[in-house]
């Protein structure tokens, strides 16, 4: 079967993100540990149920005593460490040897850390006064009822921890989308066989992969499939059947082997773009069909690479109920970068130097795997800007 002829229309970057997001429906949601929650979204907003601190924490080591009876020695009625439950009352001349994180006994209202005192026969004198009180009151962090993390946060080890501290051993998060990745191109082969004359090794389902493991995904790699129309069908209805999101590299252009936009019209999905005005990465194609998604990116490991960055990340916050919003620092470019055409939005590799200027590095396109090894941000050229000169500001994304 031919490939058939599809409605190419070129539209921004920013209105293929907006159709992602408002055709993308979020997954399920379930109940995980918090030793399974790191890197998973948050489905409800999380509200602590205890004061933090618990109690007055004394903020380090010291005696706890009254402030008004620093003036002259205090006799010294016991030792409290951390955990103690050890009660205590501390009345005019008292104070107690307190440690870390212990809780202040009533009637004492400061701290005198231990580097400000001296101890003799059972009496402390206070060499210097603190000005502060040395006491993190019960409540100073967080109060029951009060917000610890928010809603479709991604969660982090800071968190977990916060979670943990509240007392909490579960969450409700988005359930982990499912993703299948597909290589397609007959002069695609396998690292590790012998390379002949006009072949390729597949490097995207690796990156694919990785990067997918990196946010958290495990993916199943399908491997290289030549460019044979029946066979495409196959093994792209069985990804889909089987996973939530597809990701297929190739075959999304206009050639004669780029059957992928007329296999997934025939699959009864609906193609929402199949081109950006984006560089590298023009020929990128999204589809959907109910709550199934393939995201087809070009074959140039480059364009795959910045492609999934963007359309690939917006898929899997949307499924998340996510807005993503990759991470952009204005900086100074060091060198004079000039682009042929200036027709579309650009996103290009550079390297981020010690002194917190854009430096650049060797690039010859999006066939160029190598260049991403030495980049370690991306940075963006809007449309209609074809030269920056040193010292012009630019946003930049992190890697």
């Amino acid at each position: 079967m031919g490939k058939e002829q599809l409605d190419n229309q070129l539209i921004s970057v920013e209105e293929a993100k907006v159709i992602v997001e408002k055709v993308v429906k979020p997954l399920k949601t379930e109940s995980v540990s918090l030793t399974d929650a790191q890197g998973r979204f948050l489905a409800e907003d999380v509200l602590s149920t205890v004061y933090i601190p618990p109690f007055n924490r004394s903020a380090m080591d010291g005696f706890a005593c009254r402030k008004e009876d620093l003036k002259r020695p205090l006799s010294l009625i016991g030792t409290l460490a951390a955990g103690d439950s050890t009660k205590y009352q501390i009345k005019e001349g008292e104070c107690v040897r307190i440690m870390t994180g212990a809780s202040v006994p009533d009637g004492a209202d400061t701290v005198i850390m231990v580097e400000n005192t001296r101890e003799n026969d059972g009496k402390v004198e206070f060499l210097k006064d603190d000005t502060k009180s040395n006491i993190s009151p019960k409540g100073e962090d967080l109060k029951p009822g009060d917000l610890l993390v928010c809603k479709n946060t991604l969660l982090r080890s800071s968190h977990i921890a916060a979670l943990a501290s509240s007392g909490i051993a579960k969450v409700e998060v988005y359930q982990k989308a499912s993703v299948a990745i597909i290589s397609t191109g007959s002069e695609l082969i396998e690292p590790g066989s012998e390379l002949l004359e006009g072949q390729i090794y597949n490097s995207n389902g690796y990156q694919l992969k990785a990067r997918l493991k990196e946010l958290g995904f495990d993916a199943l790699n399908y491997g290289v499939k030549k460019d044979d129309y029946q066979t495409l069908k196959e093994e792209i209805e069985s990804a889909v059947t089987n996973h939530d999101l597809l990701v297929v590299t190739g075959g999304v252009s206009v050639g004669d082997y780029d059957y992928i936009p007329a296999i997934v019209k025939e699959l009864g999905f609906e193609i929402h773009f199949s081109k950006m005005s984006a560089k590298p990465g023009k020929h990128t194609l999204f589809a959907s069909k109910e709550d199934k998604y393939i995201l087809g990116l070009p074959g140039n490991p480059v364009s795959t690479f910045i492609q999934f960055e963007e359309c690939g990340q917006w898929i899997l916050h949307a499924m998340c109920n996510r807005c993503f919003q990759p991470l952009r620092i204005e900086m100074e470019i060091a060198y004079h970068h000039r682009r042929k055409r200036s027709d579309r939005f650009e996103l290009f590799p550079v390297c981020i130097a010690g002194d917190g200027q854009i430096q650049s590095l060797t690039y010859h396109g999006s066939a160029h795997m190598h260049a991403l090894t030495q980049a370690n941000a991306l940075m963006e050229i809007p449309e209609g800007i074809n030269e920056l000169n040193p010292g012009d500001k630019v946003y930049v994304r992190p890697l």
